[in-house]
């Protein structure tokens, strides 16, 4: 106020003031008193899990559908070990944006948590991993149960009874927890106790989906002795890094062990050979998340959920026992 000459500021105090202005130079920033006072066109991205090559056509897709509507974007990477939603909160008050997605990461939020956000949001390729109200947030994603069932129920029919799952890090209660409840809901509809011998976790939460986790998991299964004939990885990346190691050891695809996927990368359809996987409908899953993000700012749209089902891409990695 004293700087600005408003009325409402006792003189003596006004004198104080500038006095300290005067000595330490001050000068008022022109666009941080603008951001304060009107909101930007600006939507966040808030990535977690960058290295997913799933996300980078994703990204693309999400800049150009943000651009076209007149807006401008803010990518914000999140490390595994950050808490997104605290992110969003201080992008929101920092930066005054009008949406933000959150792509990717192992959801576990609270619904009092979630309502710290005061700004229209999508869960984009997430579910909260909590029983959260629906009417509170929005969302975008493909039924991970449904799909990681549809590929264990894929090996079953092929004769397999003795599959191995390859997952993330145990922590993963979001997207890693619901493919493996998927593989356990097929083996027990076709009969199949699930061993918790063949159930393995990555101890690399920093990059728990990737051909290096594969390779690592397939050789402590191989280690172990444990008796398989078919692995499920829940991710391509960790497909193609377990089939290195199974085929270091002399072991041949798919005669001897078959492999499957999970997401439709490109690098499973040009792996030799090429691995069976259920392929995600990537562009439509990120055009589907701008345009609700948009119709929930434009007031058009209420919270609402759109899952999308996978395709199963049978490749040449995966034959009958």
């Amino acid at each position: 106020r004293a700087i600005n000459n408003h009325p409402d500021i006792n003189q003596k105090t006004k004198q104080m003031i500038m006095k300290v202005v005067a000595e330490k130079n001050f000068t008022p920033n022109t666009s941080a008193r603008n951001l304060k006072k009107t909101e930007s066109n600006t939507i966040a991205i808030l990535i977690k899990g960058l290295a997913n090559p799933l996300f980078h056509q994703m990204l693309d897709i999400f800049q150009r559908e943000i651009l076209s509507n007149n807006y401008d974007f803010i990518f914000q990477r999140v490390g595994s070990k950050e808490d997104e939603l605290e992110i969003a909160v201080d992008i929101i008050k920092e930066k005054k944006i009008k949406g933000v997605v959150f792509l990717g990461g192992n959801f576990t939020h609270t619904e009092n948590e979630l309502k710290r956000i005061s700004i229209p949001y999508v869960l984009s390729t997430i579910s909260p991993s909590r029983v959260i109200s629906d009417e509170i947030y929005s969302s975008i994603s493909v039924d991970d149960v449904a799909e990681s069932y549809k590929m264990t129920e894929y090996l079953c029919s092929l004769g397999h009874k003795k599959i191995a799952i390859l997952l993330s890090d145990v922590e993963d209660e979001s997207v890693g927890n619901l493919r493996l409840r998927g593989y356990k809901e097929a083996l027990t509809d076709y009969g199949i106790r699930p061993d918790s011998r063949l159930i393995r976790y990555s101890s690399d939460i920093e990059d728990s989906y990737s051909m290096d986790n594969g390779y690592k998991l397939a050789n402590e299964l191989m280690k172990d002795g444990c008796e398989f004939t078919a692995v499920f990885a829940t991710a391509d990346k960790i497909a193609v890094g377990a089939a290195k190691a199974f085929i270091e050891k002399g072991l041949r695809i798919p005669e001897d062990i078959s492999v499957a996927g999970f997401d439709g990368l490109d690098i499973a359809k040009y792996y030799s050979p090429s691995i069976t996987t259920i392929k995600q409908p990537v562009e439509d899953m990120a055009r589907a998340t701008i345009q609700l993000l948009f119709s929930l700012i434009s007031g058009d749209a209420q919270n609402c959920h759109e899952i999308f089902s996978g395709e199963l891409i049978v490749g040449e990695s995966t034959s009958r026992i």
